[in-house]
């Protein structure tokens, strides 16, 4: 074609780029190397320093920096589609402008809008606080603001999905490992079969997902096609209907528990002696006692893995949503709104204090975790050595 300056031509500065950097990364290794020799560093301790080199300069240019920029900006006002960062008079706006919600009698003949008013302080730009709700208390009628009450949607949605989906998804996930540990014939295929869905890309299942839920031609309502006709009712709106948006992505989050959750547990199962279950048979115990005596705490550490791990993707979710549009007044997961209010609507600043706000969350959370697994996570080698003790 005209004009075309071929493959190579479009392609080779990227390249250029790309030896560049291997080669300004060579220098810099090994000027690390002789700078660390003449300082009297062996040449063993050198060495492996030197190696380590490209991974610190990557974590530095692309994790840290990027994480100690996000926190300034939290602090400014940024929009990146036009402007630059500006510092805020009141530093932590964009967390209140984020969290502020206020409560107000409502009078008849006023709108909510009105008596609900603005964000008081000196704001770069006027917000106003939305309808969240209306409610009668002790006779009287009142109105339910919030300056961001779409975050607070989000974040609602977040929190359900993963109070009810992580649960779940372990009791499935523990279920499946108990199967997958009987000595049958046939088990090894079965045990690759349920991980593959461990090593499928998550951009595929949610469009593999976002079709099975399709009004009109999804597997799932093609299936209860006679039940609706017999029912006499239209086929369900999975992702379009505000009530069955949460149940929705519930019922794609357990396909996770068919994958590393389950090869986990499986491999704690495995790890379990069989002569525990030999010595409780002795002593006439049950299949129940036996599970809930010798299964469930001696698994308890792989089942405070997950929990962890679990958590923390559910208060992350991202690629599902990604790929599932679904309204925003039916509220959308916190890492999609952040990213939306970031790319799309070009507030940079305010997604980054909604960003750490999130981080905050997550880590409360996991602390939480942490601080009560010693009152059920067992761990056989620190009682040996409290035993010992």
């Amino acid at each position: 074609m005209k004009g075309d300056p071929g493959a190579f031509a479009t392609y080779y500065p990227t390249l250029l780029r790309y030896v560049g950097v291997a080669v300004g990364l060579a220098i810099l290794m090994y000027g690390v190397y002789r700078l660390l020799r003449a300082l009297g560093a062996k040449q063993e301790s050198a060495t492996g320093f030197s190696l380590i080199l490209p991974w610190i300069v990557g974590f530095v240019i692309f994790t840290a920096f990027p994480i100690g920029l996000s926190f300034y900006l939290s602090f400014t006002e940024y929009n990146i589609l036009w402007d630059s960062p500006k510092a805020l008079e009141d530093k932590l706006f964009n967390y209140k402008r984020a969290l502020s919600i206020k409560v107000v009698e409502l009078h008849e003949g006023e709108r909510p809008i009105q008596v609900l008013g603005t964000m008081s302080g000196n704001t770069p730009e006027t917000v106003r606080y939305r309808e969240l709700a209306q409610f009668t208390f002790r006779g009287k009628h009142y109105v339910l603001g919030a300056t961001d009450g779409y975050f607070l949607k989000g974040v609602w949605l977040t929190l359900r999905y993963a109070v009810i989906s992580v649960p779940l998804g372990m009791l499935g996930a523990l279920g499946v490992a108990l199967l997958l540990n009987q000595n049958i014939k046939g088990v090894g295929f079965w045990r690759t079969l349920y991980y593959v869905p461990a090593v499928l890309p998550a951009a595929a299942v949610a469009l593999l997902w976002f079709w099975i839920f399709a009004p009109n031609r999804g597997l799932i309502n093609w299936f209860l096609k006679p039940l609706y006709a017999l029912l006499g009712v239209e086929p369900l709106g999975w992702f379009t209907d505000a009530s069955l948006v949460l149940p929705s992505f519930i019922i794609m989050g357990m396909w996770g528990i068919f994958g590393a959750n389950t090869v986990i547990l499986l491999a704690g199962l495995k790890n379990i002696p069989k002569e525990l279950y030999e010595a409780a048979a002795i002593d006439g115990a049950g299949n129940w006692v036996k599970f809930r005596r010798i299964t469930i705490p001696m698994l308890s550490p792989a089942l405070f893995y997950n929990l962890v791990t679990n958590t923390i993707a559910a208060l992350t979710v991202f690629t599902q949503q990604a790929f599932i549009p679904t309204n925003r007044e039916d509220g959308w997961f916190v890492n999609w709104f952040i990213y939306n209010e970031a790319f799309n609507y070009g507030h940079m600043g305010y997604a980054s204090a909604l960003g750490w706000m999130l981080a905050v969350l997550v880590i409360l959370l996991t602390l939480l975790i942490f601080r009560s697994s010693s009152a059920w996570v067992f761990y056989e080698g620190a009682r040996r050595q409290e035993g010992g003790a």
